[in-house]
């Protein structure tokens, strides 16, 4: 519904501000050029969904051998000691623990289509043991939150998408984005656990959390060491021998379980194919209706309006450009895709612009979307500090993400 208020709002601005042109400035060029967008922001939307069928189905059919090989089970049983601590409400041995510890796994690696069951299912669970029935326990909370924070260990979507855009080296963006996302995890799980009065400081939460800060500050201070030339060989080498060895790691953990590894394969690929052709209307949708919005001036507007804020300040507004995405974000994962999209059209897809709009696309979730379908699915009404909270996880991902581009991309 929130999609579709942005989507009408897109072309109503667009044709007024066109209108104003029209008849105070006489530019009889703006309607043509709105027409010539639509035109070219399909024919685009096509061709960029066309283009991901190959690489989609080449990252789900290995996604596939991992799932059937044991990888969700394995990180599950990883975050056991963890999530724990963070559940104080569920009791221990309760069944809704196998399956929030699997949807936040799945989450984890990029299995979208694993981990909404999963989540759905934990939210059945939950609410069995909820006592108000129409709002949100505080277990349900801290579910939510770490879900729109968007914890995921490999961006493959995006890094999808940066290939097909063109991009000298699609997975140069993954060492930032895995920074950015922990910084809103971190974020989420600190707020929402100071709004239900749940005791991070004890051994196990220390350990994990201030051991996860250390690599990743060691990871942040031995970059800012290097030159920018130097940098980015080491992100995006370290970033290939990463997925290569996850790759590698999945096959061998389905060799393991005596997963025929080829058919696990193909049956994923399937779904790659399916998900690529899925999601050309989606995009031809929202392409076409950025692209009439950028085309009549409307957010140049925006955009100009938000840089002249920003350099009243004496900050550097380059980052201003990428906002669209990460203002869409929470709203609706097809907007922001189609927001980063026409960033790296426009800017190009190694500019810092398009690089920091696909850190913001990966850096936290679609929090309103998240919250309407796991309360919806189980009636609940009453979110309580569920909102504020993932709001609060997207902002601090928001600035990581500002902060971690200028240090890598600037």
């Amino acid at each position: 519904m929130v999609l579709n208020y942005i989507w009408v709002a897109f072309f109503l601005v667009a044709f007024v501000i066109a209108a104003v042109k029209l008849v105070f400035l006489g530019d009889y060029d703006v309607f043509p050029a709105m027409m010539d967008s639509t035109f070219s922001s399909s024919k685009t939307a096509f061709e960029i969904s066309l283009g991901l069928t190959g690489v989609l189905s080449l990252w789900l059919g290995v996604m596939k051998v991992g799932e059937k090989g044991g990888v969700v089970n394995a990180l599950a049983r990883l975050l056991s000691p963890v999530f724990t601590k963070l559940f104080p409400d569920i009791p221990k041995g309760h069944p809704v623990t196998g399956s929030i510890f699997m949807n936040i796994a799945a989450n984890m690696l990029g299995l979208d289509n694993a981990a909404t069951p999963l989540g759905l299912k934990a939210m059945e669970q939950m609410q069995e043991l909820n006592m108000k029935k129409d709002t949100a326990s505080n277990p349900m909370i801290m579910f939510l939150v770490l879900n729109t924070s968007g914890l995921t260990l490999i961006p493959v979507s995006i890094m999808v998408y940066r290939a097909q855009m063109g991009a000298a080296q699609p997975t140069d963006i993954f060492i930032p984005i895995l920074l950015a996302t922990f910084f809103s995890t971190l974020a989420g799980i600190t707020i929402t656990s100071l709004y239900q009065r749940i005791n991070l400081l004890n051994r196990t939460i220390l350990l994990t959390l201030g051991g996860a800060c250390a690599v990743v500050a060691a990871i942040i201070w031995g970059f800012s060491q290097m030159d920018p030339d130097t940098m980015n060989r080491v992100s995006t080498t370290s970033a290939n021998i990463l997925l290569m060895m996850i790759i590698t790691g999945f096959i061998l953990a389905g060799v393991r379980k005596k997963v025929n590894v080829y058919d696990a394969f193909i049956e994923g690929a399937k779904d790659g194919f399916q998900t690529a052709v899925r999601i050309i209307p989606y995009l031809v949708a929202i392409l076409v209706g950025i692209g009439v919005f950028r085309a009549s001036g409307a957010m140049d507007m925006l955009i100009g309006g938000m840089r002249w804020c920003v350099e009243l300040t004496g900050v550097n507004a380059q980052w201003v450009d990428a906002m669209p995405t990460a203002l869409m974000k929470p709203l609706s994962g097809s907007g922001a895709r189609g927001m980063m999209v026409d960033a790296m059209t426009t800017y190009g897809a190694d500019s810092f612009v398009g690089r920091l709009s696909c850190v913001f696309q990966g850096s936290t979730d679609t929090t309103f979307y998240i919250l309407a379908v796991y309360f919806g699915s189980v009636g609940v009404s009453k979110t309580r500090h569920a909102v504020s909270c993932g709001l609060l996880a997207d902002l601090a991902g928001i600035i990581a993400a500002i902060a971690i581009c200028y240090l890598f991309f600037n």
